[in-house]
C-alpha cells in the first residue's frame, strides 16, 4: 500500500485557487477511482474532483469554506492495489457545471446500505443538491443521502430538506432564536469578493433616462406569432441585446475592459452580451456569445436554452465566458431607477426596468406611452460621461424607432 498526498490540480483558465465546498469523504473512508472526493468553487464554476484510483482517506486538511491554492495539499490517500505510486500532484475527474451540483449518478452501493440499514426507505450516496441547500441540510441536522429529491434531474430542493427537517421539540418551540448565522459559502461568497473587487476598483458613475418602449412593444406583438411557429417564445429582452450589440460597434470603448495588470485598456472585437440570471444558488450571467451576427430569435432562442440550464444546474463553464457587455433586467420589482454594479472587467452594464403605461408628450399633445426607464453604470477611468450618454441614447434611439433589419 502506498500513500500518496493529494494536491489541487491546475484547472485551467488561469484559475489560481478554489473554496473548499464539500467535501463527500472523510477520514477512514474507501474510496474506488473516479468516486467524488471533492466539490470545489472556483471564479470560473464549480467543479468535482474524483479519486484517481482506489484507495483509504487517511486525513483531510482543508475546512469546508477554506481556499486553497493550486498545488495545496487536500488529503491523504492510501492507494490499494499494485502499481507504481503515483505523482503527488496527481490531477482527479474534474467536473465543471452549475455550482453546487454533481454530474455522478445513482450509486448502487448507496442503495444496497438502505436495504441493509432496514429503517431507511430512500437512500442516495451521492445526492444532488445546491451549495445552499446543503447548507440549509447541515443547519437543519438532516442527511442529504435520505431525502427523497423533487427537483429537475432528481435533485435535493431547499423545500425537500426542510420537510425531512426533524420536528422541533416542545421547549425549542417556545424559544424562538433572536439571531441566525449562516456561513459565506460556494457562489455567494465568489459573488461577494467579484462586487467588492468592482466596487473597488472602478469609478461608477450612472446614468438614467427614459425610453418610449411603445413603437417596441407594437414589434414584439407582429413578429411574436413568427417566433411561436418557431418554438420559441419571444421577450422584450432579445431586443434590448441586439439594441446594445448595434450601439457598441459605434461605440467601442463601451466594448472594452481595463486590464489593470499591465495598465492596457482591451477593446474587443466581438460582441458577447451576458445577461444577469437569478438561481437558487445567486446571481450567475451566462452568455449570448456573437450577439450581433444572430437574429431575434436566435437570440431569444439562446437565452431560452441559458435559463433552463440555469434552472436544472447544467450551465457549463463555457456559458459564462468572455462576455464584452452585461445586461441586468430588473424584473417586476425593478422600481424608479437603479445603480447597477460592473460585471468586471467590463466598462459598462445596463438595467432595464419594467415597461409601464404613463403620460407622455407626443407631437405636442399629452398621450398614455409604454415607457421603460433604463439605468446604466459605467467605468469612469474609461468612460467620459458625454460617451456614456451618447452610448444610452443610441440605445434608446433604436428601441424607440425599431427597424426590422436589424432584428432579422
Amino acid at each position: 500500500m502506498t500513500v500518496v498526498d493529494f494536491r489541487l490540480p491546475d484547472m485551467g483558465e488561469g484559475v489560481m485557487e478554489g473554496e473548499i465546498v464539500q467535501w463527500f469523504v472523510q477520514a477512514g473512508d474507501s474510496v474506488a477511482e473516479d468516486d467524488p472526493l471533492v466539490e470545489v468553487m472556483t471564479d470560473k464554476a464549480t467543479v468535482t474532483i474524483g479519486a484517481p484510483y482506489q484507495g483509504t482517506v487517511e486525513r483531510l486538511f482543508v475546512e469546508v469554506g477554506q481556499v486553497a491554492k493550486v498545488g495545496q495539499l487536500l488529503l491523504r490517500l492510501a492507494r490499494s492495489g499494485e502499481g507504481d505510486a503515483p505523482a503527488a500532484t496527481a490531477v482527479g475527474h474534474i467536473a465543471t457545471e452549475l455550482p453546487g451540483a454533481s454530474l455522478f449518478g445513482p450509486n448502487p452501493q448507496g442503495a444496497d446500505e438502505a436495504k441493509k440499514a432496514g429503517e431507511i426507505s430512500y437512500f442516495e450516496d451521492r445526492p444532488l443538491a445546491t451549495p445552499a441547500t446543503r447548507g440549509l441540510a447541515r443547519e437543519l441536522g438532516v442527511d442529504l443521502r435520505k431525502v427523497p429529491p423533487s427537483g429537475a434531474g432528481g435533485r435535493v430542493t431547499a423545500d425537500d430538506v426542510r420537510a425531512s427537517a426533524p420536528a422541533s421539540s416542545p421547549d425549542e418551540s417556545r424559544t424562538p432564536l433572536r439571531e441566525e448565522r449562516t456561513p459565506i459559502l460556494g457562489l455567494r461568497r465568489t459573488i461577494a469578493k467579484r462586487m467588492h473587487r468592482s466596487k473597488t476598483t472602478a469609478a461608477h458613475f450612472t446614468f438614467v433616462e427614459e425610453c418610449d418602449a411603445s413603437a417596441l412593444v407594437a414589434m414584439r406583438a407582429r413578429l411574436a406569432p413568427e417566433a411561436e411557429r418557431q418554438g420559441t417564445r419571444v421577450t422584450y429582452l432579445p431586443f434590448v441585446i441586439k439594441a446594445v450589440a448595434d450601439a457598441l460597434r459605434h461605440h467601442p470603448m463601451l466594448n472594452s475592459a481595463v486590464d489593470e495588470q499591465t495598465n492596457e485598456l482591451v477593446l474587443k472585437k466581438y460582441y458577447n452580451i451576458g445577461g444577469a440570471t437569478a438561481t437558487d444558488a445567486g446571481l450567475v450571467v451566462p452568455v449570448v456569445h456573437d450577439a450581433d451576427r444572430r437574429s431575434h430569435i436566435e437570440v431569444a432562442e439562446r437565452l431560452s436554452s441559458l435559463s433552463e440550464a440555469a434552472r436544472d444546474g447544467s450551465l457549463q463553464a463555457s456559458d459564462f465566458r468572455d462576455s464584452t457587455f452585461t445586461i441586468t433586467s430588473l424584473g417586476k420589482q425593478s422600481g424608479l431607477l437603479a445603480t447597477p454594479i460592473l460585471n468586471h472587467p467590463e466598462v459598462g452594464i445596463l438595467g432595464i426596468h419594467r415597461i409601464k403605461e404613463r403620460p407622455i408628450v407626443r407631437d405636442g399633445e399629452i398621450v398614455i406611452g409604454r415607457v421603460m426607464l433604463l439605468s446604466l453604470s459605467f467605468d469612469h477611468r474609461v468612460v467620459d460621461g458625454h460617451v456614456g450618454a451618447a452610448f444610452a441614447y443610441d440605445v434608446i434611439e433604436t428601441l424607440e424607432n425599431p427597424r426590422r433589419p436589424l432584428f432579422e
